[in-house]
């Protein structure tokens, strides 16, 4: 369809109910999709709006009563646009009045006011010639009756999305509309200003989403990332989901020299042939209570147990684990005697804590601090990624989230108050995101006033770090968790309680629920948020060879592992290592 040709005329609505278009008699109503962008072209304003409910109307009710018969084409064709019509519902999300329409249509100049008066016909009789004089605004009024609708332009999108290419802003192209070839833009910036999410049922690729995602931060330099890796889907490549003989490039294959791979389990990496990986190791006495209270679940603790482990912490300090799983039951008995411990609760909470000797990365003590050594690598500006290889089991994945990011926020804690008190832009912190995956696991209601990610989203950027989570399950986030998420981004859910979870906190939900059931199981996501000036429905940008071309350094595989070698030494020098 030309999108100079109008669709339909507004015929009636309310400005929290959304808008009814009857289409005109020339408009296939199997043209319109639950997600389109339209706008509506008032009297004075230009209103952008999402579409998201189609129907069929009819004239008289007898029609419907006694239908024509499926090989009558004649009568159909008669009826069709008088009698029988399509309907859409818009839900109007922007809205903006061009200095040029308001003064060429005043009634003081002489002219009418009436824009539809004019000769002029099509949508680009009230594009305004410069972009200068227009404001985005939230909608606080409605079209008047047969305001006209039409396709939005590639111009509207530029207008609200704007242009990977805007020297002003970090805008990064993350998909384009369900049907038009155009791209639409986050701003990263926004972005990273607050905590995030990426959610979808399983096998809707919030994987090459949240990868899509990340990818753009580094290369439009809007943060530093550490992304807790638990299915080793990030760093290095991966298997492509439905293929399973073909793989997609990670992150460290697309920038090489901007971002770096821990590693738990350095067989497991090697075996994968991921180059350059960092071992990592924790030692016991890194091991606070509240990263053991964070996996009392998985360990089986009861609270009884974690009061014990206060009482330990107290006595032995950063020793409280080695000397508990040394001790004899008499030295416990002894122990409760001396500090009112409960014996069963601490002889329970020992036998629990002996599953952490056949961890691989556990160790007595380590020869360096090596959390330190990733907050040495984000104060660098390299990205970090985490990768657990076989050592991905719910309970090492939030052990090892747990320890190393409350260690991280502490020490932006303490660099975001020195910046404040000096103001002095060298001390500003580097802007931090981190990513984690099953975060309902994090972010349970029960947990998550005692937890740091809690404490993260709940701070939005007050500290400088953010969240960027990751799930298939958001009914599972503390509600409040998930008000202050600040940008969200959806694939298909089916769960009734998910989807409600994803619209916590979200003006006009109701007229958006029907676009999210209705999106397509692969490639098609809900956009909502800080991050862009309205919801759209996206065509989610394509993670392939195409991809790696526009947004890293595909000759890097050409160079020789010499040279490889020498430019991961060279980072490694200049962290100190």
């Amino acid at each position: 369809m030309n999108s100079g040709q109008p669709l339909g005329s507004v015929t009636q609505g309310s400005l929290t109910g959304g808008l009814e278009v009857r289409l005109h008699p020339d408009i296939s109503v199997e043209d319109m999709r639950v997600g389109k962008f339209l706008v509506v072209q008032g009297m004075r304003s230009r209103f952008f709006c999402m579409l998201t409910d189609v129907a069929l109307g009819t004239a008289n009710a007898r029609i419907i009563a006694d239908p024509p018969h499926w090989e009558d084409t004649f009568l159909r064709e008669v009826l069709a646009g008088s009698g029988t019509y399509g309907t859409i519902n818009l839900a109007p999300m922007l809205m903006f009045t061009p200095e040029e329409v308001a003064e060429s249509f005043s009634p003081t100049n002489g002219k009418s006011a009436n824009p539809f008066a004019s000769s002029m016909t099509g949508l680009a009789s009230f594009q305004p010639q410069t972009s200068t004089s227009m404001e985005l605004l939230p909608v606080k009024t409605i079209p008047s009756h047969f305001s006209q609708v039409y396709e939005a332009s590639e111009e509207d999108f530029r207008r609200v999305f704007g242009w990977e290419d805007d020297t002003q802003r970090k805008n990064f192209s993350i998909g384009k509309p369900l049907d038009m070839d155009v791209p639409v833009c986050i701003d990263l910036d926004r972005f990273v200003e607050r905590s995030n999410g990426v959610f979808g049922k399983s096998g809707t690729g919030k994987s090459f989403l949240t990868r899509l995602v990340l990818a753009g931060i580094v290369r439009k330099n809007a943060a530093v990332n550490l992304i807790f890796d638990m299915h080793s889907e990030y760093g290095w490549q991966a298997v492509c989901e439905g293929k399973q003989y073909s793989t997609v490039k990670g992150l460290k294959q697309l920038f090489p020299g901007k971002v770096e791979v821990y590693t738990l389990d350095p067989e497991s990496t090697k075996r994968r042939g991921v180059r350059d990986a960092q071992e990592l190791y924790l030692s016991y006495e890194q091991i606070e209570v509240e990263d053991v209270k964070l996996c009392s679940r998985d360990l089986g603790l009861s609270d009884a147990a974690l009061d014990n482990a206060n009482i330990l912490y107290a006595e032995y300090g950063k020793a409280w684990i080695l000397q508990l799983l040394n001790m004899t039951n008499e030295e416990i008995k002894l122990f409760c005697e001396e500090k009112r411990g409960h014996q069963g609760s601490i002889m329970s909470l020992q036998r629990k804590l002996l599953r952490l000797d056949n961890l691989k990365y556990m160790r007595a003590a380590c020869p360096q601090n090596y959390i330190n050594q990733i907050l040495r690598s984000l104060e660098a500006g390299k990205h970090v990624v985490v990768e657990f290889g076989s050592q991905s089991d719910m309970l090492s994945y939030m052990l090892v989230t747990n320890m190393i990011t409350r260690r991280i926020h502490g020490h932006y804690v303490n660099k975001a108050e020195r910046f404040l008190h000096s103001g002095n832009v060298s001390d500003r912190p580097t802007q931090l995101v981190i990513t984690i995956e099953e975060a309902h696991r994090f972010l349970d209601p029960a947990i998550v006033q005692s937890t740091i990610f809690g404490t993260i989203a709940r701070e939005m950027r007050k500290y400088f770090v953010t969240l960027l989570v990751v799930d298939q399950r958001p009914s599972g986030i503390d509600n409040e968790v998930m008000s202050q998420i600040g940008t969200r981004i959806t694939a298909l859910l089916n769960d009734e309680k998910d989807i409600d979870a994803i619209f916590t906190g979200v003006s006009g939900a109701g007229s958006l629920r029907s676009v999210l059931a209705k999106l397509d199981s692969k490639q098609q996501a809900l956009i909502l948020g800080h991050a862009v000036p309205m919801p759209v429905v996206v065509r989610t940008r394509p993670y392939d060879a195409t991809f790696y071309a526009e947004i890293g350094d595909p000759a890097w595989e050409e160079k020789p592992d010499a040279e490889l070698f020498a430019a991961a030494e060279l980072a490694k020098a200049d962290l100190g290592f």
